[in-house]
């Protein structure tokens, strides 16, 4: 199968195109180029087009576009049978305006220019997997959350909703739309867990804020998995929450990661600390509760290889 993936170079991405190759699949990564000129002219179609010493279009190779600018030669995706789509600025930061401003239009303005592409082809693609995630609930406290579940509010709620809304555009030209929510990824080499590691090495780690918050968690093998699920799985489509059907609170999940990495765990940081040095994107990411359950997931057959949070660490910590 033809498979195009934005956000290859990102975590997520990087571990998509190893699996995918691996598989036997064909896949041709859309890259982020941005033009040194205005479209028609000689130089455009090299910063926009096929990437110099690629394979141009599906089947491999990189073609380069330009979510910011809106620009995106869909006929070089012709040929494409499914797509990945990641691509995001990270949320990691202090969120300014400008910061809230690039997380949010990498995400809504990136989708609908890679819908409305999608559409323009002689023959779209059977579906496309496109990311969001679990802020798309809020701060929900112990409430067990399912697909079905209302969003919630605050910035990433409003982004992720955005998000999701520009993706399902491409079902109205027959697409298979799979919305992936998805939450706090672990491994070991990016990601939230890897900027813990240091402080739990050194015996400093702990538990954030009260430590009753949920974290709906899922191991980077499973979230790969779940995409390879998502794009062969005909009946699956819409939201789905991939996360695994373990989620733990903060003080669990330290508590199992001071285990993992035989260190004490007596430290802690107190909310007003984190709100203090992170401002909202302490309290978005940190403080909120979001226990999310992957009902869709399973009823789909998909069966997790790490399910348990005590596993999961063993596994991506080696």
């Amino acid at each position: 199968m033809n498979v195009l993936v934005t956000g290859s170079s990102g975590l997520v991405g990087s571990a998509v195109v190893a699996s995918l190759t691996a598989a036997g699949h064909s896949v041709t990564r859309l890259i982020r180029s941005k033009p040194r000129s205005r479209p028609g002219s000689p130089a455009h179609s090299d910063v926009l087009g096929w990437k110099p010493g690629s394979k141009p279009g599906p089947g491999g190779g990189e073609i380069c576009w330009d979510p910011e600018g809106g620009y995106l030669n869909a006929s070089l995706l012709e040929g494409t049978e499914a797509v990945v789509h990641l691509a995001g600025e990270t949320i990691a930061g202090r969120w300014t305006t400008r910061k809230k401003t690039r997380i949010r239009e990498s995400r809504v303005q990136s989708t609908r220019l890679l819908s409305d592409a999608l559409g323009c082809l002689k023959n779209p693609p059977g579906v496309l997997v496109s990311a969001s995630a679990i802020g798309y609930y809020g701060d929900r406290g112990d409430q067990l959350l399912q697909e079905e579940s209302l969003p919630g509010d605050g910035f990433l709620a409003e982004v992720c909703h955005e998000w999701e809304s520009a993706a399902e555009q491409a079902t109205q030209w027959g697409i298979r739309v799979v919305r992936l929510r998805i939450g706090p990824v672990l491994s070991s080499t990016g990601g939230a867990l890897r900027m813990m590691l240091f402080p739990f090495r050194m015996g400093l780690g702990g538990k954030v804020g009260t430590g009753a918050q949920y974290m709906s968690w899922i191991a980077i093998d499973d979230l790969v998995g779940a995409i390879s699920h998502a794009l062969m799985t005909a009946d699956l489509s819409g939201p789905v929450n991939a996360v695994a059907p373990a989620p733990v609170t903060n003080l669990e999940f330290t508590q199992a990661l001071g285990k993992v990495l035989r260190r004490p765990t007596f430290f802690s940081v107190p909310a007003f600390a984190v709100r203090l040095a992170l401002g909202e994107m302490g309290e978005g990411l940190f403080l909120a509760s979001t226990r999310v359950e992957p009902a869709r997931l399973k009823r789909s057959g998909y069966v997790f290889r790490y399910p348990e949070i005590e596993g999961a660490l063993q596994h991506v910590l080696g």
